[in-house]
């Protein structure tokens, strides 16, 4: 039987909506015939929270994070007290989703930083490690992880689409590189440079469903069965076996989500 899967980050609680299933039920049952074993349902809003902590209490495959996304309204103040108390919850294995969107942004970006610096601190007050989006900020998504010692407790710079030295840069601050559908593409040829060289001990997949669906189901809804896609290619790139890549990378989840491991 072949190695099993970890999404590293989905959106579970967004997946009915997306027409994929009628219930999460469903959604996990395909993934888990697929050939992916667990799953990290990762928080975008404080709002919805409680949906991705009961998907993460009702399924043993699947755990959670607490955070609030860069693009989230900037007007939803973050507190690290709160953070931190729903953190404490068992199912809770990372903070975030956090970090810096520039792309859509226009003025003043200080709130975006602060709130990142937000969960840096609550991140290393429970020692659990941060789930980091960047786009279009690299340079100050790295300050600021050095700056507030990110490194103490590491984590993922998930979906990445950024170039080799950042890749090293963030490695160098303890944080592992997830790879989405992205690396798929036949636009993504620089990505895929990168995760030729990533070294096998920072290496991770995922898939961000309900978004960036893999070839060959691009410009469709993703979802977690689809995360195969994304391993088979990152395996063909570095001329692995499948089953290799996927023990790698959940072997490389429970090393980094140490409080998931069953």
């Amino acid at each position: 039987m072949s190695a099993l899967l970890v999404d590293s980050h989905c959106h579970l609680n967004l997946l009915p909506a997306e027409g994929l299933a009628s219930s999460v039920g469903d959604v996990l049952a395909a993934a888990h015939a697929n050939g992916v074993g667990h799953f990290l349902c990762v928080s975008v809003d404080l709002h919805t929270v409680g949906d991705v902590l009961k998907l993460a209490h009702d399924y043993p495959s699947v755990f959670a994070s607490v955070g609030v996304h860069p693009n989230h309204d900037p007007g939803d103040a973050v507190d690290v007290d709160d953070l931190i108390s729903r953190a404490a919850d068992p199912r809770v294995v990372a903070i975030g989703e956090t970090g810096l969107d520039y792309f859509r942004v226009e003025g003043d970006t200080e709130w975006q930083r602060e709130r990142f610096r937000g969960h840096i601190a609550a991140a290393r007050r429970v020692k659990k490690p941060l789930i980091v989006h960047c786009r279009d900020a690299k340079e100050d998504t790295l300050r600021i992880l050095d700056e507030e010692n990110a490194k103490e407790v590491g984590g993922v710079m998930h979906c990445f689409v950024e170039d080799w030295d950042t890749a090293r840069r963030a490695m160098d601050l303890n944080f592992m590189i997830s790879f989405s559908g992205i690396v798929t593409f036949k636009s993504a040829e620089s990505l895929r440079e990168v995760a030729k060289r990533v070294p096998e001990d920072f290496l991770l997949v995922e898939t961000d469903s309900p978004y960036l669906a893999p070839v060959p189901y691009r410009g469709k809804s993703n979802q977690p069965a689809y995360v195969r896609y994304v391993a088979e290619a990152i395996a063909g790139l570095r001329g692995a076996t499948y089953d290799t890549l996927a023990q790698k990378t959940t072997d490389n989840f429970f090393r980094l989500f140490a409080c998931a491991r069953p």
